[in-house]
C-alpha cells in the first residue's frame, strides 16, 4: 500500500518550484492533490503531469492571502471530496530589500502571503480535520528563519513567524489527531534559482558543508514523510533540510 494511499492534499504553491515536487511526490503515493496557487499556466501543467504518470491532481486558483477565497476552495473540496487528510502550506513570496529601502507595500505583501496566508488556510482546514480527528499539517519555513538574511526583513519575519505558529499550534491541534510541523530548506535548486549567475550559484554552494544545492525533491521527500503515518509521533518540530547550514 502507498504511503498516502486516499488522502486528499492541499499543497499551495503547488504549481512549480518544491511544492511542485511535492505533489508529484504526493501523487506517486497515493494521494489526491489539490494545487492551489496564483500560476494558472504552471497549475495546469503539474496536473497533466501528474495525471500522465497516472497519478490525480487538481488545480484551483487560490490567493491564500485572501480568506474568503480560501474558504471558498475549502467548502468546494469538501463538497467534493468529503474530508481534508494533509495541508502543506508551501506558498510563499520574497520582496526582497534592504531595511533603509524597504517600502511598505513590501513589507505588506510578503506578511499578507507567507504569514497571512497560512494563518487562512490552517485555520479553515483544520476545523475539517478536527472533525474527523485526524489531519497532517506541514508548514514550509525557511533556513533563513533560524539565521537572519541581509536584506529579508519581512521574509525572514514571515519564516520564523511560521516556526512560532507551528509550535503553537502543535500544542492545541494534537490532542485532536493533528499534527503540526515545519521545513526549512536551505538553498535548493529551484528553476528560478537555476537562472542566478554562475558565481552567485558557487557562493551559495561555499555556504553548504556539503558543497551543493539542495533538490526540490529532497524536500519534497520530507513532506512525505511528515504527511505520512510513520511521523504520527512527530508533532512540533522544525526539520532544517540545508546541507548542514545551520551547525
Amino acid at each position: 500500500m502507498k504511503k498516502l494511499e486516499n488522502k486528499i492534499a492541499i499543497i499551495t504553491g503547488g504549481a512549480d518550484g518544491i511544492g511542485k515536487a511535492g505533489a508529484i511526490k504526493f501523487a506517486e503515493n497515493g494521494a489526491t492533490v489539490i494545487i492551489w496557487d496564483m500560476n494558472e499556466e504552471a497549475g495546469h501543467q503539474t496536473v497533466r503531469e501528474i495525471e500522465s504518470a497516472g497519478g490525480k491532481a487538481q488545480f484551483f486558483k487560490v490567493n491564500v492571502s485572501k480568506y474568503n477565497e480560501v474558504e471558498h476552495a475549502v467548502n468546494q473540496l469538501i463538497s467534493s471530496e468529503g474530508k481534508i487528510d494533509i495541508l502543506v502550506n508551501n506558498a510563499g513570496i520574497t520582496r526582497d530589500s534592504s531595511l533603509k529601502k524597504m517600502t511598505f507595500e513590501q513589507w505588506d505583501q510578503v506578511i499578507a502571503v507567507n504569514l497571512t496566508g497560512v494563518f487562512n488556510c490552517t485555520k479553515l482546514v483544520s476545523e475539517h480535520m478536527v472533525a474527523k480527528n485526524y489531519g497532517r499539517i506541514i508548514n514550509t519555513s525557511s533556513v533563513v528563519a533560524l539565521y537572519g538574511n541581509f536584506g529579508q526583513t519581512n521574509y525572514v519575519a514571515t519564516k520564523a513567524g511560521v516556526i512560532g505558529m507551528t509550535k503553537t499550534l502543535a500544542k492545541e491541534l494534537g490532542r485532536k489527531g493533528i499534527t503540526v510541523n515545519a521545513v526549512a530548506p536551505g538553498f535548493i535548486l529551484t528553476e528560478m534559482v537555476k537562472k542566478m549567475p554562475e558565481d552567485v550559484l558557487k557562493m551559495m554552494e561555499s555556504k553548504v558543508p556539503v558543497g551543493r544545492l539542495g533538490k526540490p525533491e529532497e524536500i519534497a521527500s520530507i513532506y512525505l514523510y511528515l504527511a505520512s503515518d510513520e511521523a504520527a509521533y512527530i508533532n512540533g518540530t522544525t526539520i532544517s533540510v540545508d546541507g548542514g547550514m545551520t551547525i
